[in-house]
């Protein structure tokens, strides 16, 4: 599918990966609609954007894991600059570390983390099926394709993100759909400031840390050859490979990582 003049939705933009995707689609020639549910931080960003990109740049503030939500912008884009191409469900979060991980938390992971993405493919895929073509693109995590020391909450709704993401890509591809998955590891966003996190730090020991707009360049680049599997971490391809071949092994490394965060 071709980014010039088509119309994309990218979900929590007001910073981060979502505002860099945003960037690049626009840079690329697409109209885009920002979604985040801090509002005053998308206001700036739509600005921002806004200044550089005229009247290709609506902004509305919601909750990417509300059905009614994900239907108004839809209906925005659809209004302002024509039928919905690309849907980012890039809205995601980290909440609740270990067994003591409330029900409250559990449900607001999987509802954001993997609903919100549900809910957006049951409103589009009918359409793009009219259509014969759309996108849809997830922001999953490596800790989807491996694990997540600490939050379980967030290793268990990030694989059921990838899971979701390659049934949509297994019952439509032949269909017109394309579907794409994003799976980093560190990325310099507000995730990686939560302090006293075993999760967080986790994350920023496991590799390098890569600037939003360096993983942006990675969607981009997997659009224009409809790669599923997003790695702007490199190693994580090599971890899940020895993941699959040697499961015991890779767990036994696991604990060792998790016993020296710890200690």
């Amino acid at each position: 599918m071709k980014i010039q003049d088509s119309t994309a939705i990218v979900t929590g933009a007001a910073r981060g990966i979502g505002a860099a995707i945003a960037e690049r689609m626009l840079v690329n020639g697409a109209k885009v609609v920002i979604s985040d549910i801090d509002e005053s931080e998308l206001g700036q960003t739509e600005a921002g954007l806004l200044a550089l990109y005229p009247e290709k740049v609506i902004a509305k503030a919601g909750d990417a894991a509300n059905r009614s939500d994900i239907a108004t912008l839809i209906d925005l884009a659809e209004q302002n600059f024509g039928p919905v191409d690309f849907y980012f469900a890039n809205a995601g979060a980290v909440v609740g570390e270990g067994l003591e991980a409330t029900e409250e938390q559990w449900d607001f992971a999987f509802d954001l983390n993997l609903r919100a993405h549900v809910r957006a493919a049951q409103l589009l895929i009918p359409k793009w099926l009219e259509r014969q073509k759309g996108y849809f693109f997830s922001t999953a995590s490596a800790a989807g394709l491996l694990t997540q020391i600490g939050s379980p909450t967030y290793a268990t709704s990030k694989h059921a993100a990838i899971a979701f993401a390659e049934w949509l890509r297994v019952t439509y591809a032949d269909q017109g759909i394309r579907v794409s998955t994003l799976c980093p590891m560190g990325v310099d966003t507000d995730l990686l400031n939560i302090e006293g996190s075993i999760a967080i730090a986790a994350v920023k020991s496991a590799g390098a840390v890569l600037s939003a707009d360096a993983v942006a360049d990675e969607v981009i680049a997997a659009i224009n050859t409809e790669k599923f599997l997003v790695l702007p971490h490199a190693e994580v391809g090599d971890f899940f490979a020895h993941k699959a071949n040697n499961y015991d092994s890779w767990l036994n490394a696991m604990v060792k990582y998790r016993q020296s965060l710890e200690s």
